[in-house]
C-alpha cells in the first residue's frame, strides 16, 4: 500500500470482479454493450442488468466515462471507461488513456464514491505497451487526487503477476523518488 495525499494506493492481483470497493472501473468499448476481456467478465459477473442500463447509455466516447449498477457483484457501481485503441503512440492515444482514467475518477467522485478498482484499461485487446500505459494511469490518478483530494482508496487490479510486477515497480520507484 502506498499512500498519495490523503488517498491510498494499492495493487491487486486478481479479479475485478471480486472487488468490494464502491466502484470497479470497466474497460469498455464504444457501444457499451460487452465484449472481451475485463469487459466480458464484469458483464458475466455483474448480470443482465449492465447490459440494460448500458443500452439506455446508449455508448461512451474514447475517453470519456459513464455509470451504472453493479448487478450481481460486490461493489456497488460499474464505470464504463473507453480506452483507446493503440496504433503508433503519435494518435493521441496517451490522452485519450489518459482521460480514461482521470474522467473515472471525476465521476466517481460525483456520485461521492470513496473506493475505486481500476484494470489496466486499453493493454489487453486494444494494444497499449503495457509500461507506458502504467505510467499514464498513475499520472492521471494522481493528478486528479492533487486537484481533487476526495477519494480514499484507488485500487490496480492485475489479472496476472507480470503486470502486478510492473505496477510494483512503478510504485516503489515513483514513491522512493518523492
Amino acid at each position: 500500500m502506498y499512500e498519495y495525499g490523503d488517498t491510498k494506493l494499492h495493487i491487486v492481483e486478481g479479479d475485478i470482479t471480486k472487488m468490494e470497493v464502491d466502484a470497479i472501473v470497466n474497460a469498455a468499448n464504444n457501444t457499451l454493450l460487452g465484449g472481451g476481456g475485463v469487459d466480458g467478465a464484469i458483464h458475466r459477473a455483474g448480470g443482465p442488468i449492465i447490459l440494460e442500463q448500458c443500452k439506455k447509455i446508449g455508448g461512451c466516447p474514447t475517453g470519456e466515462a459513464r455509470i451504472t449498477t453493479a448487478g450481481n457483484m460486490p461493489s456497488k457501481y460499474v464505470i464504463h471507461t473507453v480506452g483507446p485503441i493503440y496504433k503508433d503512440g503519435t494518435k493521441g492515444e496517451d490522452k485519450l488513456l489518459y482521460n480514461a482514467y482521470y474522467n473515472s475518477m471525476k465521476l466517481a467522485k460525483e456520485y461521492k464514491l470513496k473506493t475505486v478498482a481500476f484494470p489496466s484499461i486499453s493493454t489487453g485487446a486494444y494494444g497499449y505497451p503495457k509500461e507506458e500505459a502504467s505510467k499514464i494511469a498513475l499520472r492521471a490518478v494522481m493528478d486528479f487526487i492533487d486537484e481533487e483530494d476526495y477519494i480514499e482508496e484507488v485500487y490496480f487490479v492485475l489479472f496476472n503477476h507480470k503486470d502486478y510486477e510492473l505496477y510494483e515497480e512503478l510504485l516503489n520507484q515513483t514513491f522512493k523518488e518523492q
